[in-house]
């Protein structure tokens, strides 16, 4: 029984390859025929280039317009408007540009031999000016309504990024608002009396603003402290944001206190800010086995037995202390501000 083999036929009997087409012949817009079509594009981008600017002025004007104050609305109608001032700064340029490279610009394809050597002279010189007919093809040159919507679009759409960055970098990291919190504010009716005859900002539990006595403050427990009668702060969120701070109880003989620090802590109670010092985000997981507060964002890891010094992750420096003392009726007080600014670590802090 013989089995019939399906074999390709010989050489000289496969069809030829088929011819290259070459290119497609060139179909003409309606913009290509028609200059009042071209001239309905070319408003169609200026507008879009025009949102684009509107986009871009309303973000600045609501960053410096909307106060951040105490007042939740503001703040989220803050981010709402720099948000979409961006959106649009963004998306009016990119449109723009699909719609008149689609539109206005040249659709002719052009082939050019390329060779692994340098090309000839006329070669080069043909190149330059199919270049530079691509560019006068464009229309950039004899339309100056799209010259200057493009030119004040891309003039004005970096500056919802570079205001807010240059204005929350002004004073800021010049340390004056970072180096004083709440805690350095001594107001009567939130204060009590340190042994000194000074006055000194009680802590109370976030968010109740209940004040704390050191005799509830039991070993190994935690406390989120926030200085007394914060909620009546002017800029409540901001002041928080700085002034958040950690309290401890742990057994005396494990803290490895220098002589400077002796009377920052009251028989065990220590207080941290919780501002994590690599790039300020929350310190508020603590280990009871081990005393140590970690970050969640990127596992920083502070050992507050020793000075809350940085164990592991990207954290350069400790998490500043909260020098604390009991008052005549028996609450925990701040004796004063941190010692040094809060939060991250930059190039040009103040040690």
């Amino acid at each position: 029984m013989s089995t019939e083999q399906h074999l390709a036929p010989p050489a000289a009997q496969q069809p030829e390859l088929f011819e290259n087409p070459g290119l497609e012949e060139h179909r003409g817009r309606l913009s290509d025929k028609d200059p009042r079509a071209a001239k309905r594009v070319e408003l169609q981008i200026a507008i879009l280039f025009g949102i684009s600017v509107l986009g871009s002025i309303a973000a600045v004007v609501g960053y410096f317009a909307i106060p951040l104050d105490s007042t939740l609305g503001n703040v989220r109608l803050s981010n709402l408007v720099l948000g979409v001032g961006l959106g649009l700064g963004m998306l009016g340029i990119g449109v723009a540009a699909i719609h008149w490279a689609k539109s206005l610009m040249s659709t002719v394809e052009y082939i050019e031999e390329r060779h692994p050597q340098r090309s000839s002279d006329e070669t080069r010189a043909t190149a330059a000016a199919m270049m530079k007919h691509g560019v006068e093809d464009s229309g950039i040159g004899r339309r100056p309504v799209l010259k200057g919507a493009v030119a004040g679009a891309a003039a004005l759409a970096p500056l919802p990024f570079l205001v807010p960055l240059v204005g929350n970098l002004g004073d800021d990291w010049n340390v004056s608002k970072f180096r004083h919190t709440l805690w350095g504010e001594t107001p009567e009716e939130f204060s009590g009396q340190l042994p000194d005859g000074g006055l000194g900002r009680r802590l109370a539990i976030d968010p109740t603003d209940t004040p704390i006595r050191a005799a509830d403050v039991t070993i190994g427990s935690v406390f989120h402290v926030i200085p007394h009668g914060l909620n009546e702060a002017e800029h409540f969120y901001e002041e928080k944001a700085k002034a958040v701070v950690l309290l401890v109880r742990l057994d005396p003989t494990l803290l490895k206190e220098p002589d400077n620090r002796k009377d920052w802590s009251y028989e065990g109670i220590v207080a941290y800010s919780k501002i994590c010092t690599h790039v300020g985000c929350p310190v508020a997981l603590y280990e009871q086995q081990t005393h140590h507060l970690l970050c969640p964002c990127h596992q920083s890891t502070f050992d507050i037995t020793d000075q809350a010094k940085v164990v592991f992750g990207p954290a350069k420096r400790p998490l500043p202390q909260l020098p604390i003392a009991v008052d005549d009726e028996g609450y925990l007080v701040a004796r004063s501000d941190f010692d040094e600014p809060i939060g991250p670590s930059y190039w040009e802090r103040l040690k």
